[in-house]
């Protein structure tokens, strides 16, 4: 199996992870047609019980997950080195099944595909806010995602066993990583990420996203070989960081294409904004043939707040702006940086 993203042409598409669609063979179908490297789907509209932290909790002991997503915490159950089950017959593990069933009689086999997963971090402040200890909460998480992790990798190696798998740790709660009340020092975050990782590491290529400014220096520091970020102008002030991990190998999947509030904005539109972050990168010294190879392309964030049809639209978006990427024109006026 490679275990790396090579073959992956510049600006391919990719999704963040949830869906809109409540059939989940109607997502596998549109994660297959709309993105070049298939995601395996996630439905929470669909139900809550496919939500990134219920998914992860499954079979975790001392976790009782309620209709609606709800968590409920015993305490005295919770063991950070116990056995965690991963029963893909849940309704948790819906569009994981119909992606499994449906993908290698779609062609996928011989194909990079992502999947995404919850990272240690936000799952272990979701135990926390839920009425975890600390000394618990972490370890508990990090125990849950490299059991689900090491079951979920292996299903999915032997339904396609030519394909090279994307895994990416969703850490959307780092957010806060550098606010003075959170509970984790970066260096024990980054230690944490780069455990989950290696282990994944098994099975595919890993890699970090978080839909929100993060502290992208500290992300890196966990060792990601791809870094899933949002296209704003603040990823412009740690270029240098972003340049050194792109001169290690690594690649930046970009959130191209906003996804808060309503999608209105052009492919045209939203390139512009993205050529104009390169641009100010290759001015402060970013090889502008390294930012084009080595980019991906994504939506800020998962798709489930919007209808089929608006989601089709954000992926065709996508696939506009993954075609100037490749524009010869477009390369020029990157390496004028202008």
């Amino acid at each position: 199996m490679t275990r790396s993203l090579d073959g992956v042409a510049p600006g391919a598409t990719l999704g963040v992870g949830s869906l809109p669609h409540r059939s989940a063979s109607a997502a596998v179908e549109f994660s297959v047609n709309n993105f070049d490297l298939p995601v395996v789907p996630r439905l929470p509209r669909r139900s809550g019980a496919e939500s990134l932290a219920n998914q992860a909790l499954v079979g975790v002991p001392g976790v009782e997950m309620g209709p609606y997503g709800t968590l409920a915490i015993d305490v005295a159950r919770l063991d950070p080195e116990a056995s965690v089950t991963t029963d893909l017959l849940t309704d948790n593990f819906m569009g994981f099944r119909a992606f499994t069933e449906l993908a290698p009689g779609m062609g996928v086999d011989g194909r990079t595909y992502k999947w995404q997963v919850v990272g240690p971090v936000t799952l272990g402040l979701t135990l926390l806010r839920a009425g975890a200890p600390a000394h618990l909460a972490f370890r508990v998480a990090t125990q849950a995602i490299n059991e689900h992790v090491a079951t979920l990798g292996s299903v999915l190696a032997g339904v396609l066993p030519n394909s090279t798998q994307l895994i990416v740790f969703d850490e959307p709660l780092m957010v806060d990583l550098m606010s003075n009340d959170f509970p984790l020092a970066p260096d024990v975050v980054a230690d944490m990420l780069s455990g989950v990782m290696a282990s994944a590491q098994t099975f595919g290529v890993v890699g970090l996203h978080c839909c929100f400014e993060a502290d992208w220096p500290s992300l890196l520091e966990a060792g990601p070989q791809v870094l899933s970020m949002p296209a704003t102008e603040a990823v412009v002030e740690v270029s240098g960081y972003l340049d050194r991990f792109m001169q290690n190998g690594g690649r930046i999947a970009w959130g191209a294409v906003g996804t808060e509030g309503p999608v209105g904005v052009s492919a045209a539109r939203s390139w512009k904004a993205l050529s104009n972050i390169w641009c100010k990168m290759v001015q402060r010294g970013t090889d502008p043939g390294m930012l084009r190879a080595q980019s991906l392309l994504s939506p800020q964030s998962g798709l489930a707040s919007y209808s089929p049809s608006v989601a089709e639209e954000i992926c065709q978006s996508l696939h506009d702006i993954s075609l100037r990427v490749q524009d010869q024109a477009s390369a020029a006026k990157l390496v004028l940086g202008a």
